[in-house]
């Protein structure tokens, strides 16, 4: 079968072979009835439309912005909270027809996604600053935009004001009268699982931030806390380590959680050992996702607005696929305790629940 080119479907219409491209690429160029009859005509013959990769080249653009994940790809669709912020961004560009790749920091063979995948400029999301990944991308200088990162000059950034909302949970769990607290944090390098040092490393930005909110409160009531910390957020790791935290002796009353995932690990030991919440131990999480009221009682948790996030980050990036290299704003959106029934009193000491 021939092949078909532009020039077949001007010859069918009677028009230049300029013409029939302008149809595609440039369609306020032409009537509306007459870019009709020749998409009819494409259509008959079976054109497939212009090759993306030469219209790339020609305009000098992909139609494309790249999100770079430091996790494997299946984060961004089994995690909801990932999720909502994922999807957020695509509403938001969803007007300006942009594609969204997404990218890992991992390579496989000689294939770099942040080096080799064509786009015109992405999200950095929640990503090891010093990873190669975002080093391929600073020397392509691509247009970037940082989320839930460490702000970085140059760059437009969003993030969320992880330290107020920590502080405030972990307030109100003194306020409440507890003093055995425990914090169960996420990060990606070692040591894992229940650490009795309060002093263990934390990396991550959000972490940090959410860490030292809580050491704001904490540390000047004299309070160290035993920490879970996992590579990961995975329920059943937590909850591994989150029982032999509350079977030992001098268990904590309520546990700060660097996540509504984190806490539904801490949630499900405690139901495994026959402790109640609240009235054993309390939880706070921090996000606010759908977890937090679907798990009984509901979870007191730090609200972030990950949609908004999504939107800000994107229309952040919008504008700087569109203007020239200038002013870059670096936004925090707020985050606001939400209480519910997994928080109580600390109990008395005679009172607690054995294990």
């Amino acid at each position: 079968m021939p092949r078909v080119t532009l020039q077949t479907i001007a010859d069918r219409v009677g028009v230049s072979r300029m013409t029939v491209s302008n149809a595609f690429s440039r369609p306020d160029q032409l009537s509306p009835e007459l870019r009709q009859r020749i998409l009819d005509a494409a259509q008959e013959l079976g054109y497939a439309g212009p090759d993306p990769t030469a219209r790339a080249l020609a305009k000098g653009t992909t139609g494309t912005i790249g999100i770079l994940l430091t996790d494997s790809l299946r984060y961004a669709f089994t995690d909801l909270v990932a999720g909502g912020f994922l999807g957020a961004i695509a509403d938001e560009l969803a007007p300006t027809g942009l594609a969204i790749t997404l990218l890992t920091s991992a390579g496989t063979g000689d294939l770099i996604p942040a080096r080799d995948v064509a786009m015109d400029g992405a999200l950095v999301y929640s990503c090891d600053p010093t990873s190669p990944a975002v080093s391929w991308l600073h020397r392509r200088r691509l247009p970037l935009v940082f989320v839930d990162q460490a702000p970085v000059d140059g760059y437009a950034c969003v993030n969320v004001a992880d330290r107020d909302g920590a502080r405030a949970a972990a307030q109100h769990l003194i306020d409440l009268g507890h003093r055995r607290i425990a914090y169960a944090v996420v990060g990606a390098h070692g040591p894992f699982g229940l650490l009795t040092d309060a002093a263990t490393p934390v990396e991550g930005y959000a972490s940090v931030q959410r860490r030292l909110g809580w050491d704001d409160v904490l540390t000047p009531a004299g309070i160290h806390p035993p920490v879970i910390r996992e590579p990961f957020e995975r329920v059943d790791d937590v909850r591994r380590d989150a029982r032999e935290l509350l079977s030992r002796p001098d268990r904590p009353t309520a546990v700060l959680c660097f996540s509504d995932v984190t806490a539904l690990g801490v949630r499900q030991a405690a139901a495994d050992l026959g402790l109640r919440v609240p009235e054993d131990l309390s939880l706070v999480g921090f996000d606010d996702g759908p977890i937090a009221t679907q798990i009984q009682p509901g979870l007191t948790t730090v609200r972030q607005d990950v949609e908004e996030k999504g939107r800000s980050a994107a229309a952040l990036l919008n504008a700087a696929l569109r203007l020239s290299p200038g002013e870059a704003p670096h936004m925090v959106l707020p985050a606001t305790l939400v209480v519910r029934g997994s928080t109580g009193p600390a109990p008395a000491e005679g009172a607690r629940t054995p294990v």
